[in-house]
């Protein structure tokens, strides 16, 4: 009987051990992991600075999300807006199509006439677009 006890408490304990042990393991692999709101420093007064208070955050989403959405427009216009020819010309000018801008003497070469009947067409699809974002 008294064997039977010296086990139990063996295997008692070394289920405690084995709990610790669990437990400093677990401790070891979050020991490199912050929270933003944990205290870094305070002052004499009690307040607490966070790490969340030192960080510097470059919010530009709005910004790009406006840009985002006039491009889209911009390409819509362009589509729906423009003569064929002209929808051509400004894609190519400006590089709409995701490819680099190319300059009118490129263009007029591509489209075999002259850079000045570029720049008249250019600037007629310019207002053209103007009007059109502007909702006249």
């Amino acid at each position: 009987m008294k064997e039977r006890r010296k086990e139990g408490l063996r295997s008692r304990q070394e289920r405690i051990a084995n709990e610790i042990l669990m437990h400093f393991r677990a401790q070891r692999k979050n020991q490199g992991e912050l929270s933003l709101s944990d205290s870094i420093d305070g002052d004499g007064d009690g307040n607490s600075l966070s790490l969340m208070d030192t960080i510097s955050v470059d919010d530009n989403m709005l910004e790009e999300l406006d840009a985002r959405d006039a491009c889209v427009k911009v390409r819509r216009c362009v589509r729906d807006c423009l003569e064929p020819r002209e929808s051509m010309i400004i894609t190519l000018r400006y590089g709409l199509s995701g490819k680099r801008p190319m300059t009118q003497r490129e263009i007029a070469e591509q489209c075999g006439i002259s850079r000045s009947y570029i720049s008249r067409i250019e600037k007629k699809a310019l207002k053209k677009l103007e009007a059109a974002m502007e909702g006249r």
